[in-house]
């Protein structure tokens, strides 16, 4: 510990990313990444802005991405917030919407973001626990509050809470804002964006890494009423005022505009996540439900690391928590048809290896 730092970065305990190995022939199952490709008219796009204009500094407003995101979803480009990446956004969220007096909510078991924000901007914070079965019970959150966050559906357990519960929630927490972080909605949830009009203490966070397949551009927004997007934009001015660059803004605008490309490749990590949720529930495994691009599974008779090491000896990398209530499970993204087909092989000769 260096005697140069300051007292907050001595408190911090850093978020710890899914491994990104070097080695090469991997089955990458650990990271929620999109097995499919970008849009190719999202790459034409990049392509197209590689060139002489780089020398200029890029939107600091993003204004094109804003009215394609606002276009997609409905809403006037007034009510969307851009950032460098989900990350980014929620960390503009946690100092401009959620640094209180009273402490703010989230689960338990979530994205293990959530506390090492708290940890950076000194916000006190309550975890809520999950009902047994690891879904998220709304009235759990009927306490006062300096905010509430959670991802829908939550991660790492991939359980979707219904928009009618979200509804409620809003309802009951009219003084505090509440943030819906959706970057595995396209997977099976419907989106709170609509309900942005009517509940000016809404927030909802995405990102383009997931269903659009953009992880490495690193772009996010936020959605919700001109005061609430208004707090993170002197947030982000008084920080950044050019987190997105020419790239990502060309990029993530074509990726909004071919809507027929990330419906399918939507609905093919759909279609191979049914598929591998019966292939394990046949292995023994328990599949909790899942709107997202990985499931959160656990056996019976075999350890979770042990069979995260077994995997790994087989070329395959899966995510496994050391946490409290979790320790048993694994999460594992949903690949390619292939790729999942090599999960199940392994898994299959691994269990009988027993």
């Amino acid at each position: 510990m260096s005697r140069f730092w300051s007292d907050v970065v001595k408190g911090l305990t850093p978020y710890v990313p899914g491994e990104q190995p070097k080695l090469a022939n991997l089955v990458k199952l650990n990271t929620n990444e999109n097995p499919y490709d970008p849009s190719p008219r999202a790459l034409e796009a990049i392509r197209a802005a590689t060139g002489e204009s780089l020398k200029l500094y890029p939107d600091p407003n993003a204004e094109q991405l804003k009215i394609a995101i606002g276009k997609y979803h409905g809403i006037e480009a007034r009510n969307v917030f851009v950032g460098n990446g989900s990350d980014e956004v929620l960390a503009h969220v946690f100092l401009a919407l959620l640094k209180h007096q009273r402490p703010i909510l989230f689960p338990d078991i979530s994205y293990s973001f959530y506390p090492v924000y708290c940890g950076l901007y000194q916000v006190a914070f309550e975890t809520v626990p999950l009902a047994a079965d690891f879904s998220i019970r709304v009235a759990d959150y009927a306490k006062p509050n300096g905010g509430i966050v959670f991802p829908n559906p939550n991660a790492p357990t991939g359980c979707l809470v219904p928009l009618a519960d979200i509804e409620g929630l809003l309802r009951s927490n009219p003084d505090s804002v509440v943030v819906i972080d959706e970057a595995y909605v396209d997977f099976g949830g419907e989106s709170a964006i609509p309900l942005i009009a009517r509940y000016p203490n809404l927030l909802v966070v995405q990102t383009l890494s997931k269903s659009r397949s953009l992880a490495g551009l690193r772009v996010g927004f936020a959605a919700g009423q001109a005061d609430l997007i208004e707090a993170l934009e002197r947030v982000k001015n008084s920080f950044n005022s050019y987190p997105l660059d020419r790239l990502a803004i060309a990029g993530a605008v074509a990726a909004y505009e071919d809507r027929d490309y990330f419906e399918q490749t939507c609905r093919a990590v759909i279609a191979s996540r049914e598929k591998l949720v019966a292939e394990m529930q046949a292995l023994g495994f328990e599949v909790l439900p899942s709107a997202a691009n990985f499931i959160f599974v656990r056996h019976p008779r075999r350890a979770a690391q042990e069979t995260a090491l077994a995997l790994r000896q087989r070329g395959i990398i899966v995510r496994h928590f050391k946490a409290p209530r979790i320790e048993q499970f694994l999460r594992i993204t949903v690949g390619t048809d292939a790729q999942c087909a090599a999960l199940v092989s392994a898994l299959r000769e691994i269990l009988g290896n027993r």
